[in-house]
């Protein structure tokens, strides 16, 4: 993934202890009901029972919206998309702090984190994890120490070809008719699969829940036609969101002048949040 970095004046190095929250990796503390549940359908299917798969397969089936085809002229759903500028980010945190109020998350766990890139002039590279009241909290490294830094945001990147999806034994992790990757937490049975599928760490399990979390794009606020909460609270503007079917809008214009590239291309999972400024070191 080659990019071209503009040269970054260093700002107030993070050196922060090893964080005890962070994306994914959660234990779930379920009730009976979800404990039996996830009994349930792993011997459902371990035995191959085909009335509880053909079930499961009629419940999504209610979700699939067939694709128009070019010149019928049905409606259309809106294609959307998120962009972020990592060479615009501060490490303010306050899309972190926008983030948590707004969706509820529990202490220790984030649906959207901050990581400091370090380039030090020995040639070695650190990627430390910024707190939600962001850089007055660093502590300082010396800056003759380091070549270069910069902030990259991340979030679910809301894949084309989600594993995600893919790997749920109750399709509670699927796609909306207009691309965004959620959990149906009434299906969910916190089983995990989905959180060690996602190859971006983007998904844990709620502790107050039991169930899969995850960033929805604040889809509840996009269908209300409000920006996400993070892309809201940025101070200066690193987070952009919009409609991609749109050649007027901010991220249609921003995408059609300045190369983006996305977190692990190789994949092939197809990202739908995108970055400007991306140094091929982030990962």
């Amino acid at each position: 993934m080659d990019s071209t970095h503009s040269s970054t004046p260093v700002l107030p190095i993070l050196n922060q202890q090893p964080s005890s929250g962070h994306c994914g990796g959660a234990g779930c503390d379920s009730a009976s009901r979800r404990q039996f549940l996830r009994g349930a359908v792993t011997f459902a299917l371990g035995a191959l029972n085909l009335t509880v798969i053909q079930a499961v397969a009629e419940g999504v089936a209610t979700r699939a919206v067939p694709a128009a085809g070019l010149g019928d002229g049905l409606p259309r759903e809106p294609v959307y998309g998120f962009l972020v500028d990592t060479g615009r980010c501060i490490g303010s945190g306050k899309c972190l702090v926008a983030c948590r109020v707004e969706n509820n998350v529990p202490e220790g766990y984030a649906r959207t984190w901050l990581e400091r890139y370090l380039h030090m002039k020995d040639g070695s590279i650190r990627v430390e994890r910024v707190p939600e009241t962001g850089l007055q909290d660093l502590a300082i490294v010396d800056p003759a120490e380091i070549d270069r830094a910069y902030f990259v945001p991340k979030l679910c990147n809301h894949c084309e070809d989600a594993p995600c999806n893919q790997v749920c034994p109750v399709h509670a992790a699927f796609s909306s008719p207009d691309g965004f990757v959620l959990v149906d937490a009434e299906r969910c049975i916190g089983c995990a699969y989905c959180v060690q599928a996602c190859p971006y760490g983007a998904r844990f399990i709620n502790s107050e829940t039991g169930t899969a979390d995850k960033c929805t794009w604040c889809y509840h606020r996009v269908q209300k036609a409000e920006q996400p909460a993070c892309v809201e609270a940025c101070p200066v503007g690193a987070r952009l969101f919009g409609r991609l079917d749109d050649p007027d809008s901010e991220v249609s214009r921003r995408l059609a002048e300045v190369p983006s590239h996305v977190l692990k291309e190789s994949l092939g999972t197809h990202p739908k949040t995108r970055y400007l400024n991306l140094s091929q070191e982030v990962i």
